[in-house]
């Protein structure tokens, strides 16, 4: 044995075996700074677990914890004409999605699927935000018409998760245009006697605050989630008047009556259950998904009397 064998062939050995550690194991709150887990924040659904706050989650996980053992079926949504508009900023608009696509591996900005929560058969629409801010496009009015025409056929409710930055500018009126679609899909639902609850999430403004984000029978909130149609500061700069604390925000909202409901995320699940089957006549969800306990038979024993003592 040298230092060949001692030294040098163990450092060789550590150098070409070293593994790097991967950069996404640790994600910081951005409410509070602290340093988490990655595996914490998705068992936690992406709620800080030492401030609470709500950090931004795909349609695809929210759907995973929202239905029955994660398993849910997509609806097909009919795909609209490409760059309608030929609309070109910095970037051509079909660059602009491929990378969406790319960043998220969605086609597009919502995602719809059928499946049951609490055993209770359900459609549900999801924005999502991380594409292009959420933005109602003529995907997103085809996406809604789609879950409403779903939700009619098969006689379900629908609940709708909202997160948008507003209309899409790439598209312009046409993006417009899907006010009144949108509103015209809920109205089926109306007609049809389906219960619609709207989830509104952070954040929730522009165009989308105007249609069907405020159209449902049932509005909840994730806490201290924007929801709006022009925010705070334009607001601001346009009455040049300074807003009260926590304007425009969920509990904001539902201390002067917008809202139903605040909810946090780890406790929307059994929210919409026991909602969806209020709304549908429904009995009330059974804890633990256990079959309902049979009613008690009376005995006509006395069992005040002491027993018998036999010798």
């Amino acid at each position: 044995m040298n230092w060949i064998t001692n030294y040098v062939r163990p450092r060789i050995n550590s150098i070409f075996s070293r593994r790097e550690t991967p950069d996404n194991l640790w994600t910081k709150c951005d409410n509070c700074g602290t340093m988490l887990f990655h595996r914490e924040v998705s068992d936690n659904l992406n709620v800080c677990t030492n401030c609470g706050h709500h950090m931004g989650i795909t349609p695809r996980d929210r759907f995973i914890a929202l239905f029955d053992g994660g398993v849910f079926n997509e609806v097909e949504v009919p795909l609209p004409q490409p760059d309608p508009l030929q609309f070109r900023d910095q970037k051509r608009y079909p660059d602009r999605m491929k990378a969406a696509q790319k960043e998220t591996g969605e086609a597009e900005a919502m995602l719809i699927a059928k499946g049951e929560i609490g055993r209770t058969p359900i459609v549900a629409a999801a924005q999502d935000f991380s594409f292009m801010a959420g933005s109602m496009g003529m995907y997103v009015g085809n996406a809604i018409i789609a879950a409403a025409e779903e939700a009619v056929r098969f006689k379900r409710p629908l609940i709708l998760f909202s997160a948008a930055g507003g209309a899409r500018m790439q598209e312009g009126i046409l993006s417009l245009m899907q006010m009144p679609r949108t509103t015209v899909a809920i109205q089926m639902l109306k007609e049809a006697g389906l219960p619609y609850i709207v989830v509104l999430t952070h954040p929730t403004t522009g165009g989308v605050t105007a249609s069907y984000a405020m159209l449902g029978d049932v509005h909840i909130a994730e806490p201290n989630a924007l929801i709006c149609f022009a925010g705070p500061r334009v607001i601001e700069q346009t009455i040049r008047e300074k807003l009260p604390e926590g304007f425009q925000r969920a509990e904001y909202l539902l201390d002067h009556g917008m809202l139903d409901r605040v909810t946090p995320r780890t406790e929307m699940r059994d929210e919409l259950i026991q909602i969806t089957r209020m709304l549908l006549g429904l009995t009330p969800p059974v804890k633990g998904d256990l079959p309902k306990p049979e009613p008690e038979t009376v005995s006509n024993k006395d069992e005040t009397a002491p027993e018998a003592v036999t010798e």
